[in-house]
């Protein structure tokens, strides 16, 4: 069996994406008064997610067990400079993990993904990419790890 390693590394995990690869972008400020963000509400946000999901392949997503994938509009903080967030214990720091735990998550944020796209196109590539970031997170993957793969 592939892992998710193996699958990022090797570009695998945008193969069925037309015109997707591996993006990194900078931090980026939150859009200034006066320019317009794109647009798109909650609803068509969260069909546009789980289309990527369906899109990425089953080796990087069958391993997936207790993980409930969340849609909201902005983290906590109220900031616009988090994407994503896998919230819970990853594989390879489980000991006693599963009867009786609630299950992890990944947090998908709307509106900083709309802050840093121009068309859907963009968003649909930066959503692609936050799934990846997160799942990876899922199985053990760090950031630094993430970012040498380009997936940060």
């Amino acid at each position: 069996m592939v892992g998710i390693a193996q699958l990022v590394e090797r570009g695998l995990v945008v193969a069925d994406v037309a015109g997707s690869s591996p993006v990194t972008h900078p931090m980026f400020s939150p859009p200034s008064m006066g320019i317009a963000m794109y647009e798109m509400d909650a609803v068509a946000f969260e069909a546009l997610v789980v289309d990527e999901l369906d899109r990425l392949p089953d080796d990087m997503v069958d391993g997936i067990d207790n993980v409930v994938f969340v849609v909201e509009d902005r983290p906590e903080d109220g900031s616009l400079d988090l994407l994503g967030l896998y919230d819970g214990l990853a594989l390879t720091e489980r000991d006693r993990y599963g009867l009786g735990e609630l299950p992890d998550r990944i947090v998908v944020y709307r509106e900083p993904h709309l802050a840093v796209c121009d068309d859907e196109d963009g968003l649909r590539d930066e959503i692609h990419t936050t799934l990846v970031h997160e799942i990876a997170h899922f199985y053990g993957i760090d950031d630094e790890r993430l970012h040498e793969l380009g997936w940060a």
